[in-house]
């Protein structure tokens, strides 16, 4: 098995609106014009010598969907060209694309520094979990100079982690400064491009080396499917920063001594890797059904993604104005800290999801869902109906009273999650949850 280099055969040239629809599947004569959903665990060969060389990884095909599947490599391969990259994959969950993004190059004695102000999820894998696993970590203000991110780096640093509209706090993420700090210290900076989607932000064109999703979010954008991918730009030069990345540039005994960055060069190491090795050993594929459901958000992920972003600018002006409301967080407002910074990464607008502090703390924003008839209190974000939480009793329930502001998130905040419906429906929602 050697897993194809997942890359469009359109034109480079067409807009994002057209790749949306079009890209990572050309049906031949006579082929289905959707993608096929190839829902079959295994694959058939005439000899063990055809099969041998893709265990080997002298040819390409497949043979065990734990690995991969055909369906996951037409939708891996419309993400790549979405966001600019030279290859990528599908995998079970956006916790699954991070972890696998990070402990590729990763391992017992490694560093990460990553920003401070990211999911909780993420922030307890990175902190916990990997710890776990002997990778320490640095956190970092997503604000911080360039003299204060190189202090955050040791020897061993193998990563740089950011999101680039965090979530919750919804701080925005200057991607090239983060960019050019890691590849200053050779390594490469991993984004996760979750909230904006490459419609509104695609950071490989800022810098960033390895993007990754929750693909369960606004690409599927109707909560049907649980899913994540990774995205290589195939940018890093490995091989150049060989000592730091013994997993790509010397011979990976478990694959009869083949080395990554020398056999698949800078466009295909990565991605290669990351399915030979942990797609093998981990096994967290991506469901071929649910890769077809994703495909189908994607097609319209251009044309929601802007109506997302005008009822969140609708409500986060609302927001901002009622008396009973501390603080708004939302990068479309002129007075949000992250308002310049955003306009230059997005300056379409970011996303739909606005997040405030409602005076009274944790029991005014406990009251305020209460009376919410619209939006539903849900574990979900970045979906076609609105829905809202309190992430210190939920997501981020595992974080000290110190994470939680570290991380920007004090505990009367309220996220909520603008979907499809009108504007002045979510706003006269909001506005009778908030009186007396």
């Amino acid at each position: 098995m050697r897993p194809k280099i997942k890359q469009s055969n359109y034109n480079m040239a067409q807009s994002i609106n057209t790749k949306c629809v079009q890209a990572g599947y050309t049906p031949g004569n006579g082929e289905p014009r959707q993608i096929p959903i190839v829902q079959s665990t295994t694959f058939k060969y005439n000899t063990s010598e055809d099969m041998g060389k893709l265990f080997d990884l002298e040819a390409s095909g497949y043979f065990y969907t734990r690995l991969q599947n055909p369906t996951n490599d037409y939708v891996a391969a419309k993400l790549a060209a979405l966001e600019g990259g030279a290859a990528a994959m599908l995998t079970s969950s956006g916790q699954a694309a991070n972890f696998f993004a990070l402990f590729n190059i990763c391992e017992c004695g490694s560093h990460i520094v990553a920003s401070s102000s990211i999911y909780g999820g993420t922030f307890n894998l990175i902190s916990v979990t990997m710890a776990k696993m002997g990778i320490s970590v640095t956190f970092v203000s997503p604000t911080a100079s360039e003299e204060e991110l190189n202090a955050a780096f040791q020897p061993n640093t193998r990563a740089m982690f950011g999101e680039t509209i965090a979530n919750p706090a919804l701080t925005v993420l200057d991607i090239e400064k983060f960019a050019k700090v890691a590849h200053q210290n050779g390594v490469p900076l991993i984004v996760d491009n979750t909230f904006p989607t490459p419609v509104n932000c695609r950071p490989i064109e800022w810098g960033a080396d390895i993007v990754t999703h929750s693909t369960t979010k606004y690409m599927d954008g109707h909560g049907a499917c649980v899913g994540g991918a990774i995205i290589d730009s195939g940018k890093f030069d490995w091989m150049a920063h060989a000592d730091k990345f013994p997993g790509l540039c010397t011979p990976d005994e478990s694959y009869h001594g083949i080395t990554y960055a020398e056999k698949f060069g800078k466009e295909g190491a990565f991605i290669t890797k990351c399915t030979a090795q942990l797609m093998r050993d981990f096994g967290c594929i991506q469901a071929p059904q649910h890769a077809f459901i994703l495909n189908l958000g994607l097609e319209s992920l251009h044309v929601r993604m802007p109506r997302h972003v005008e009822n969140g600018q609708a409500v986060a002006e609302f927001l901002a104005s009622h008396p009973k409301v501390e603080k708004v967080n939302y990068s479309g407002l002129p007075t949000d800290p992250y308002y310049s910074i955003a306009q230059k990464y997005m300056p379409n607008g970011g996303c739909g999801v606005v997040s405030f502090v409602i005076k009274g703390g944790r029991a005014g924003a406990e009251a305020f869902m209460k009376k919410l008839k619209l939006a539903a209190i849900e574990t979900h974000v970045a979906d076609a109906r609105t829905c809202c939480l309190n992430p210190a009793t939920s997501t981020h329930r595992q974080m000290s009273e110190e994470q939680l502001e570290a991380a920007g998130i004090p505990a009367g905040l309220v996220r909520i999650s603008c979907g499809l419906e009108d504007k002045a429906d979510l706003i006269a929602d909001l506005k009778q949850a908030l009186e007396d």
